[in-house]
């Protein structure tokens, strides 16, 4: 199935509309994967993103609009520029159906506070 962001030039595509889109891709169920990848450099986070979007059969342009960015933004973190928005990445990897996990840290509660950390200010 081939998607062109032309199809869709006044509309916004939603991350329920792709994954209802891509739900037979590649073999028959739409299902993320739910391995691990440890990044350590930029470049290996455009390259994970990179082989995301290529397995759900995503062109840049179409990846860009999912996410609201620019086309040249996901040129430019795939190819591991170290200098682009965490906002735009965030929705980059939400747009793909994925997750940013902080490993190694310590847990915090949903208002940022760490278990058993002093509030300083």
């Amino acid at each position: 199935m081939s998607l062109s962001v032309n199809e869709f030039p006044d509309q916004e595509i939603s991350i329920p509309f792709l994954r209802a889109l891509f739900h037979n891709f590649p073999n028959g169920n739409f299902q993320a994967n739910h391995l691990m990848s440890t990044i350590h450099t930029t470049d290996q986070l455009g390259t994970a993103l990179r082989i995301a979007r290529k397995q759900l059969g995503l062109t840049q342009p179409q990846l860009a609009l999912a996410a609201g960015v620019g086309t040249r933004f996901i040129v430019d973190l795939e190819a591991g520029k170290p200098t682009v928005r965490l906002e735009h990445v965030l929705r980059v990897i939400n747009a793909l159906g994925g997750e940013l996990q902080l490993g190694g840290l310590p847990y915090t509660d949903s208002e940022g506070v760490a278990e058993g950390a002093d509030h300083d200010v």
